[in-house]
């Protein structure tokens, strides 16, 4: 595989349509990240396929954004669902098994998936790759946005006028579900009080 650390966002984008579609996916969170990327992606290769893990409880604004999406981008967002049914909601159903079941029937079948993932974000994403071996599902991994800032993102949202989320206005670096999160900076809301730092699908 190439050394793409050098490459522009646009070209692994490119780069990961070439070599592994119809059996790719792109992992969507409706963050800042994801409106840069399907707007990359769908240029691109307009009947890519998007996914999403629905818990079920996510916020309105993410809903409304999943909405903006579809009909910005022309994507049917796929959904996994991880949903409790009839048991309540907690942390650690949610943000843990549930999600990683969820995560593994979406990438059934696939031989890469994309994902938003920043190393400015946090540590445990600090050495991530633009192009990397997911040796737990043995697939590969595209994370187009690694080397990019914050600046980076928000600046290419505004030149294109692209839908994002607009919790993103109201404090919320980082967005998930809305009983385990709070305003702040990088990712410091999720699961805000707990040590927690990563759901289970990128570890």
């Amino acid at each position: 595989m190439p050394d793409l650390e050098t490459a522009t966002a646009e070209a692994v984008v490119a780069y990961g349509v070439e070599q592994f579609h119809p059996r790719l996916t792109l992992a969507c969170s409706f963050q800042k990240e994801e409106s840069v990327l399907i707007h990359m992606l769908s240029a691109v290769c307009p009947d890519a396929r998007v996914f999403t893990i629905d818990t079920g409880v996510l916020f309105p604004e993410t809903l409304e954004t999943w909405r903006r999406f579809e009909d910005r981008f022309g994507v049917r967002i796929e959904v996994a669902d991880a949903q409790r049914g009839g048991d309540p909601w907690t942390v650690i159903d949610c943000c843990g098994q549930a999600k990683v079941d969820a995560l593994e029937r979406a990438l059934d079948g696939v031989e890469a998936w994309f994902t938003g993932l920043r190393r400015e974000q946090s540590a445990t994403r600090a050495d991530a790759a633009k192009l990397e071996r997911d040796e737990r599902r043995g697939i590969w991994k595209l994370n187009p946005l690694a080397d990019w800032s914050e600046r980076d993102v928000w600046r290419y949202i505004q030149k294109h006028e692209l839908p994002y989320n607009t919790l993103h206005d109201r404090g919320y670096a980082s967005i998930g579900c809305a009983p385990c999160t709070m305003p702040g900076n990088g990712r410091e809301g999720r699961w805000a009080g707990s040590d927690k730092t990563e759901c289970g699908l990128h570890v």
